[in-house]
Formats: structure tokens, C-alpha cells, sequence
């Protein structure tokens, strides 16, 4: 059988190990070395309290550029085509104007390698046809000058006859009432010729002679009428020739003038023809300019969005994605919107990018490790969909002895920003944290956002 014994061995260490204690903590030394260290700690967090703490604004964001044009682009074809050759490789450095790909012409109106020289002898025989327009213009002018000469003559001597005519009636009328004269001159001899021959004065031979007279003067009186009527009558022919004669000329300008509007039409219409076939010559020049993709400016090819060989693209359709060379960096941060009216332009900011280990004492800025500087310049005028607001940080290049930014920072890489505020002592920090009040300023901000972005402008 076991020889076991009835005496706890742990009961026994516990009580020697708990008398030990005992013996140090009622002991004189310990409670002095106790109180000196809690004394010490004390002194040490009421200085801490009432060192300065710088407040800052902690915001989260990105890499970006500050110019769009060093922004990541796509670049596209500007006509439909299909794709003969690429010239370029992902991760290819490329210069501004460098081959990127070739196309090919799939639109059947463009098939034709003689195109141009078809188009130059359809130029060529418009250009003719606007050359014989202008020269049936030209004699047109010349024709209606030649009518209104002719007309001229013509209206002179068409007037010349009815003021002819017009004087015959003149004549004639005259004519007319000298035999009306006569005639009543010998009606009244005949009265008196009549009486003497009643008296005795006057044979009967002498009245007889007289009634003749007056017949002779009446019949003259009627011949007379009658000249008279056909001199009008001749008056008003030589009035209707001449507005026969206006009339015709009339009838014929305006034929003349309406050949003359077909010319000038008809060489408006070529004129047009004849630009558009202009037109549509540099179109095609400048379309076989296009089936070369440039490259817009120097950068590097990120990724290619067509593959192969023989495939079809629109217009318009993206082929590969270039990320310009050497970007002017920016950081954009996104603060919240109660935090905005804190900050204005040109105010210091802390950066920690992602890949760059750093240690950041918020309030102690000058002791962080790793960080980078920068300076606030734009602050948006308008918040994001999240509510938060928008700020773009240059690298601060007053401070020389800040480290610049890497080269190796890639676009939409990760950024920890701290945008620096006043400095407040640390007991006042705790104060606001635990009341969850925003930072302070000393004074009220210089000037509002948006006359900020005005005056950047």
C-alpha cells in the first residue's frame, strides 16, 4: 500500500508565501518607495496637462493629381475600324505622339485607294459647271444692258410719235374751228344776201352762189370733223404702241431676269456642291490620318482594352488606359462637414501614405516618424455623397527640412492625414474629447471657402 500522508503541501507554500508579503508591505521602507513613485506620477500628469497639444483634423483619402490632364485618360479611336496591328505593350513607356495601334477601313464608301483623285474630278467638273454659270450670268447682264438700250430707242421714237400725233391733233383741231368760222362767216352772208334779195339788192344768181359757198364751207366743216377724229384716232394707236412697247420690254426682261436668277441659283448650287466635295476631300484625308492611334501626351500604357488582331471598334470606343508621365501629386481628404469651417487654405498637414510605416503623435507633430508634410489648397465648396468634404493637399515646399514625397507613390493609393490646427494645453484636449466639442481657433477664419476659391482663381 501507498504510505500516503494527510498533510496539504500547497496549503503550507500559500502561507509562508502570504506572511512574506505581509512583511513588505507593513515594512517602512516600501511605503515610502510607494509614495515617492505615486508622488511622481503625479507631478509627471499635471505637467503633461499642461503641456501644449497641437488639435488637428484627421481625415482619410487618396492619391490624386491636382491637374486633370495628369489624371489616368482613356484613350480612344476616333473612327470605326478594324484593328491591324498594336504597336505598344502593357507597362510601355510611350511618347507623345508614339503608334499605338493601327486600323483598318470598314465603311464601304471609303474602300476606294483612289478616293481623292475620284473626288478631285468630281471638284474638277463642278468647278466648270459654276465657270459656265458665271458666264451665262455674265452674257444675261449683257443682254438685259442691250434691251434697255433698245428700249431707249424705241420709247424715243414711240414718243416722239404720239408728241407728233399729238400736234396733228393740235393742227387739226385749229383746222377745225377756222372752217367752223368760215363756215358761220358765210351762214351769216347768206342771211344778208337772202334780205337784199327780198329788197332787190341782190339777184337771184348771187344767192345761189352763195348757198353753194356755204355748202363748199359745210362740207369742208365735216372734212375737217373728220381729219380731226383720225388724228386722235392716230394719237391714241402711237399712245398704245408705246405701252405695247413697255410691255413687251417688260415681258422680255423679265424672262431675261428670270434666266439670269436660274444662273445665279444654279451657280449657288454648284458653289455648294463644290464645297461640299471639298469638304469631304480633307475629310478623307484627315480620316486616313486616323488610322494611326497616337498617343496624346507622354505616359504609360496601363492597360489595353481591345485584344487580338481583326477586331471591329466603333467610334469613340475605348482602346487603352494611359497614366500620364510625372503627375503633378496632390492628396485628397475627405473631412467631415462640421470639421470644414476649422480649415482654410495654407493650413500644414501630416501625411501617411500606404506601404510607408510612420508613428504619428497627433498633437506632437514635430516627434511623428514616417509622415510627410503637405498644404491644404483647395477645400470643395460642395460635400460628396457621404456628407463629407473634399480637400486637395500639395507637398509643403516652404519647409526644407520636411523629407519630399516619395517617388514611388502610385495614384489611389491609401493616404492618413492630419490637417494641423492651434495648439491648446493637453488638459483642455481631454476636456473636448470627453465633451465631444470640435477643435478651437484662437481667431475667426480669414476667409470663407468659397472667396478662397475664387481668389485661387
Amino acid at each position: 500500500m501507498l504510505n500516503i500522508s494527510n498533510e496539504n503541501v500547497d496549503d503550507s507554500i500559500w502561507h509562508e508565501e502570504l506572511q512574506h508579503s505581509r512583511r513588505q508591505l507593513l515594512s517602512a521602507n516600501g511605503a515610502r518607495t510607494l509614495a515617492r513613485v505615486l508622488t511622481a506620477v503625479g507631478v509627471i500628469f499635471l505637467v503633461i496637462l499642461f503641456l501644449p497639444w497641437r488639435q488637428t483634423i484627421e481625415g482619410t483619402g487618396s492619391l490624386t493629381t491636382l491637374s486633370p490632364e495628369d489624371r489616368p485618360q482613356t484613350v480612344q479611336n476616333a473612327i470605326a475600324g478594324r484593328i491591324e496591328r498594336w504597336a505598344v505593350r502593357e507597362g510601355q513607356l510611350v511618347k507623345r505622339g508614339d503608334t499605338l495601334l493601327t486600323i483598318s477601313e470598314i465603311k464601304d464608301e471609303y474602300f476606294d485607294p483612289n478616293l481623292p483623285q475620284r473626288l478631285g474630278e468630281q471638284l474638277a467638273a463642278k468647278q466648270g459647271n459654276v465657270a459656265a454659270n458665271a458666264a451665262k450670268i455674265e452674257a444675261t447682264d449683257q443682254q438685259i444692258q442691250a434691251l434697255r438700250l433698245t428700249l431707249n430707242v424705241q420709247l424715243d421714237a414711240a414718243r416722239n410719235r404720239v408728241t407728233q400725233a399729238r400736234n396733228t391733233v393740235r393742227i387739226d383741231s385749229a383746222d377745225l374751228v377756222a372752217v367752223r368760222n368760215f363756215y358761220q362767216v358765210a351762214l351769216s352772208r347768206l342771211a344778208r344776201y337772202e334780205e337784199g334779195y327780198k329788197n332787190g339788192l341782190f339777184s337771184l344768181t348771187d344767192i345761189e352762189t352763195r348757198r353753194l359757198k356755204l355748202q363748199e364751207d359745210q362740207a369742208k366743216v365735216t372734212a375737217q370733223r373728220n381729219k380731226l377724229l383720225n388724228s386722235q384716232q392716230s394719237l391714241a394707236n402711237a399712245n398704245i404702241e408705246l405701252s405695247n412697247l413697255r410691255a413687251k420690254y417688260e415681258q422680255d426682261l423679265a424672262k431675261t431676269l428670270s434666266d439670269r436668277s436660274s444662273a445665279v441659283s444654279s451657280r449657288a448650287s454648284s458653289e455648294g456642291e463644290v464645297a461640299a466635295l471639298r469638304n469631304k476631300i480633307s475629310n478623307v484625308e484627315v480620316r486616313r490620318g486616323l488610322y494611326v492611334v497616337r498617343a496624346p501626351q507622354d505616359g504609360y500604357v496601363v492597360r489595353t482594352l481591345k485584344a487580338g488582331i481583326g477586331e471591329t471598334i466603333k467610334e469613340g470606343e475605348s482602346l487603352a488606359t494611359l497614366q500620364p508621365d510625372a503627375p503633378v501629386l496632390a492628396v485628397e481628404l475627405y473631412v467631415r462637414a462640421m470639421d470644414v469651417p476649422l480649415i482654410q487654405r495654407g493650413r500644414p498637414v501630416r501625411l501617411q501614405f500606404d506601404g510607408w510605416p510612420a508613428v504619428q503623435f497627433s498633437g506632437w507633430p514635430s516627434v511623428a516618424v514616417g509622415t510627410f508634410g503637405g498644404t491644404v489648397t483647395v477645400i470643395d465648396v460642395v460635400s460628396t455623397t457621404n456628407g463629407k468634404y473634399r480637400l486637395l493637399v500639395r507637398p509643403d515646399r516652404q519647409n526644407n527640412q520636411d523629407p519630399a514625397w516619395p517617388a514611388q507613390l502610385r495614384l489611389g493609393s491609401g493616404v492618413y492625414g492630419w490637417v494641423i490646427l492651434d495648439s491648446v494645453p493637453v488638459w483642455y484636449e481631454i476636456w473636448r474629447q470627453l465633451n465631444g466639442f470640435p477643435p478651437s481657433l484662437q481667431a475667426a477664419p480669414s476667409e470663407a471657402p468659397i472667396k478662397a476659391q475664387a481668389d485661387k482663381k
